[in-house]
């Protein structure tokens, strides 16, 4: 049943033309590992003047060509960082918030109320971010910040815990329904997407499925559910 739903999704997937910034966090088929897949997208100069560059563990995103960057207060950010077992995914510098708050012994919950959608109006783009941690009673959770149709005096805050991953697919989110002038929100609830058996298959699979004239950089970071450790895997536009 997952398999045909998954295929259907991805079809959809491939055929949205800017689902903008999107996260899948899921599982592996044999069990073994969790996946966070990322990518970003863009369609001014700006925002596809960017790279992923890992970190001592983390992942950022930097400028290709730093001459050519004009605002870099919502592009350059820290997607992927993790602390202790709590491994954070995320599409902007709400990142830093939950780690902040996890060091100082607060949970993620409470760090996202103290965010809201982006101020990039008209769009208003939703603040989508993804949890795993490997101590907690469920696999993974995923949340999205919104403006309650596109009013910037509301933020809407969904949170979506998923108790037992499903073996080899995960839940999808993104920023944006698809293309418009503004941009539409991402609507209804995660959906369900494949996760291929490691990084680098993950890699090739996304990147095929974003749109090649708006795909920027994609991610793929696999952890182990018994020990801990992680491997990244990146596709970068620019090559970098």
């Amino acid at each position: 049943m997952y398999k045909h739903i998954a295929e259907t999704n991805a079809a959809n997937l491939r055929k949205n033309t800017y689902p903008g910034r999107g996260i899948v966090l899921g599982a592996t088929e044999d069990g073994r590992k969790l996946a966070q897949i990322y990518w970003i997208m863009g369609r001014s100069e700006n925002s596809r003047n960017r790279v992923f560059q890992e970190e001592s563990g983390f992942v950022r995103t930097k400028a290709f060509d730093e001459s050519k960057l004009t605002d870099p207060s919502l592009i350059i950010y820290y997607p992927v960082k993790h602390y202790k077992d709590t491994h954070v995914v995320s599409n902007g510098d709400q990142t830093d918030t939950v780690i902040d708050y996890l060091v100082a012994g607060k949970s993620w919950q409470e760090a996202l109320m103290t965010r809201t959608f982006e101020p990039d109006a008209p769009n208003f783009t939703p603040r989508i971010t993804g949890i795993m941690d490997l101590k907690a009673p469920w696999a993974y959770a995923l949340s999205i910040l919104k403006s309650l149709n596109g009013d910037d005096g509301h933020c809407q805050r969904h949170f979506y815990f998923y108790e037992q991953p499903l073996y080899g697919f995960g839940h999808c989110i993104h920023t944006y329904q698809g293309d418009g002038n503004p941009l539409p929100s991402f609507s209804g609830e995660p959906y369900i997407m494949p996760v291929p058996e490691n990084p680098e298959k993950a890699c090739q699979l996304y990147w095929s499925l974003l749109n090649e004239e708006n795909r920027i950089s994609l991610l793929a970071k696999y952890i182990d559910m018994e020990t801990g450790n992680f491997e990244i895997r990146m596709i970068n536009r620019h090559g970098a």
